[in-house]
């Protein structure tokens, strides 16, 4: 029986999926169940696993566009599973090397008169080039059998970067629709916005203080999940929504669409590209839940098994470049939302406390937003709001009581 394999739905809203990669041949003999390609749609990457086992025959080509509902792949269900691989050749026994014959010399002649390779510069012309710091290959020799002279070094002149030698190679790839749907958003979100940004720095000693005292108490506590800056942000951003509601809301047409709940888009990079996995309801979750999600939701984003319902959806996101040195940044909303925070690396820089100058790791941070939806104050003041609750952690968004809060 022909086993007819069709592209199933990976979500609403996606009528079109691309081969990336086949992961089994022409002919090859599947088992049910067995990943035998990757298929790329504008959210995700998904793993299409075999209906039944038998010998499948491929009807389309990896990069090939294909409409959800579309044959990819026939399997022969009723082929039979094939014996093992046959035993490896036998290998041939080296032979012993034969000894070697014994050469004739060819006889001397008579020394030719004396030569020279092109490009030999005379002793005179030699020091002139090095003095230019020219190469004597880049010269040439007008004296006897191509020998560069001394006048031919002094009417040298260096090469003003013409390039030599050098590899000057191009590729062309043809972008995965997961990476063509993420330019054709931040294009989007660039043309179809007004977007502003603004910023702030953020004191991180209060932060580090708390993380240094409980950091090793909360992963033995909590089974491995590790006590990072993302949570303690996290809770900042939940209680700068609420304080300022419009920047946790989004157009849709002439209505502004409100949220009472906080769903947080987390960036992070997988080996596909940029994904934003959300954080739901992160207002009902303490620090050990939202590590524990984030942890969970990084690590499948990672190893390529990130959803498209793992993606939809949020109300607000969450990106850290400073994870790759990103001392300062305007990062693109994520449309159809209407505010992003980037979060940068932490230096060490001297700052007036209290009319004297100490030193402490300090963080800019950054707001881009929609100006449709979210006036300066509103901007302003919610990125104040998160600085405070990341400068007064244990006050703020620990109700003063940091072991309660950690679940100590």
């Amino acid at each position: 029986m022909i086993l007819e394999m069709k592209v199933p739905s990976p979500g609403e809203s996606i009528t079109e999926v691309e081969i990336a990669t086949w992961l089994v041949k022409d002919g090859d003999y599947v088992e049910k169940d067995q990943a035998i390609a990757e298929v790329d749609s504008d959210k995700a990457t998904l793993e299409l696993p075999a209906e039944a086992s038998g010998i499948i025959t491929l009807k389309a080509e990896e990069g090939d566009a294909v409409a959800v509902g579309q044959v990819v792949c026939l399997i022969d269900t009723g082929a039979a599973k094939p014996e093992g691989a046959a035993p490896a050749k036998e290998e041939k026994k080296e032979e012993a090397p034969k000894a070697e014959e014994k050469k004739e010399e060819p006889k001397k002649e008579a020394p030719a008169e004396k030569t020279y390779a092109t490009g030999t510069p005379s002793p005179a012309a030699r020091k002139i080039l090095d003095e230019k710091n020219i190469d004597p290959e880049t010269v040439s020799g007008t004296g006897k059998g191509g020998r560069i002279t001394k006048d031919d070094a002094v009417n040298a002149k260096a090469s003003m970067g013409t390039p030599t030698g050098g590899s000057r190679g191009s590729e062309r790839t043809k972008l995965s629709m997961l990476r063509r749907k993420v330019a054709e958003r931040l294009v989007s979100a660039k043309n179809e916005t007004a977007m502003l940004t603004t910023f702030n720095e953020v004191n991180m000693t209060p932060i580090n203080k708390v993380r240094n005292e409980f950091k090793d108490e909360f992963k033995a506590k909590h089974a491995g999940v590790s006590l990072g800056f993302m949570s303690f942000f996290t809770k900042a951003v939940v209680r700068a929504l609420q304080l300022y509601p419009d920047v946790n809301s989004m157009m849709d047409g002439d209505y502004k669409v409100s949220y009472d709940f906080v769903d947080v888009s987390i960036a992070v990079s997988g080996p596909k590209g940029l994904m934003v996995p959300v954080v739901r309801n992160a207002e009902a979750l303490t620090f050990r839940g939202i590590e524990a999600e984030i942890k969970r939701l990084a690590l499948r984003a990672r190893d390529g098994q990130i959803t498209v319902d793992d993606m939809t959806g949020g109300t607000f996101t969450i990106t850290n470049g400073g994870v790759f040195g990103s001392m300062l940044s305007t990062p693109i909303i994520n449309p159809p939302q209407s505010g992003i925070l980037g979060m940068h690396n932490i230096i060490e820089r001297p700052i007036a406390v209290d009319g004297k100058v100490e030193i402490h790791p300090m963080m800019y941070v950054a707001l881009s937003y929609d100006h449709r939806i979210i006036d300066g104050r509103e901007s302003v003041g919610f990125l104040v709001a998160v600085k405070e609750g990341l400068e007064n952690p244990v006050e703020l968004l620990m109700d003063g009581n940091a072991r309660k809060a950690l679940e100590l």
